[in-house]
């Protein structure tokens, strides 16, 4: 049980990593790979014996588990309100924060998990599995249920969905870069200067809010720098200064973002910034409050 326990420790960042990139959720992601760990810990002697790769064998049960919830939650998200994003990986910088490991992935930056949204699941298994971890077409379609044919296939779908959605590559900014964007930013919301705003915002730049309405928030993906400005200006207008007060910068997801206290008839939230070209490219605004469960105090 021992000799278990230290197998799954050292592969578990790698597999929450998995389980979160095909779901979007950790809580979903954290529940598959428990349960690839009771499983693996109820493996007679002779079959344990017979695994060459523990981490391999780990790799197809998180994904088999997590492809089921994905299919699971398909029905769930159509009756969701206003759009959907994934719970948001907020961390403190400190080595010792069990998703530090996680974020280092830039596949789980918000911008690139929001086009994995795009695919079906069968696309997202296999995306993941395969570009990421360039797991063989046979283990794939092992944990799809389909031929090797197939499973190549929904690679190949997903692939070309993923590479015409081009989500900004975290190499493209600079953390100081981001920073000073960041202040740039802060600084023409307090002026409420629009024309400093369209400075900073990429022209195609995206504002998305998720609440499920449980929240008042834009139930609608805000697109181009004129739409976010202004909306940004109304918001302004609407709550003053409250507006913008307590704001305090995070990591979420591997990138820089912000934490907004709750003000007028919005609740808290988590914002995710994405940078292209300079600019700010995305706002990720989470506001539902079941996914911000697990903000760090």
């Amino acid at each position: 049980m021992d000799a278990d326990v230290e197998v799954f420790e050292a592969h578990r960042a790698h597999l929450i990593r998995i389980g979160y990139r095909i779901t979007g959720s950790l809580a979903d992601a954290e529940d598959a790979v428990q349960e690839a760990w009771l499983r693996l810990a109820g493996l007679d002697d002779a079959t344990r014996a017979g695994l060459r790769d523990e981490r391999a064998w780990l790799t197809t049960v998180v994904g088999r588990l997590c492809l089921d919830r994905l299919r699971s939650a398909a029905a769930r998200r159509e009756r969701y309100v206003g759009p959907w994003l994934p719970e948001p990986l907020v961390t403190t910088g400190d080595t010792d924060d069990p998703l530090a490991t996680v974020v280092r992935d830039e596949g789980v930056r918000m911008a690139a998990m929001v086009v994995l949204e795009q695919l079906t699941p069968p696309q997202r298994v296999a995306f993941v599995l395969h570009d990421a971890l360039a797991l063989p077409f046979a283990q794939i379609a092992d944990v799809l249920g389909c031929s090797e044919a197939a499973a190549r296939q929904h690679a190949t779908r997903a692939r070309r969905i993923v590479a015409e959605a081009d989500p900004p590559s975290q190499a493209q900014a600079q953390t100081a870069e981001v920073g000073a964007l960041l202040t740039r930013f802060a600084e023409a919301i307090s002026r409420a200067d629009g024309p400093a705003l369209l400075a900073v915002l990429h022209p195609e730049a995206v504002w998305v809010n998720d609440s499920d309405g449980r929240t008042k928030a834009a139930r609608r993906t805000i697109v181009g720098a004129e739409k976010v400005m202004r909306l940004i200006l109304g918001l302004l207008e609407r709550y003053g200064p409250a507006f913008t007060k307590g704001w305090v910068p995070v990591e979420v997801n591997g990138e820089t973002g912000f934490l907004t206290p709750s003000y007028g008839e919005t609740g808290p939230g988590v914002t995710a910034v994405s940078v292209r070209d300079g600019r700010i490219s995305g706002l990720y605004s989470v506001l539902n409050p079941e996914k911000l469960e697990r903000l760090p105090t």
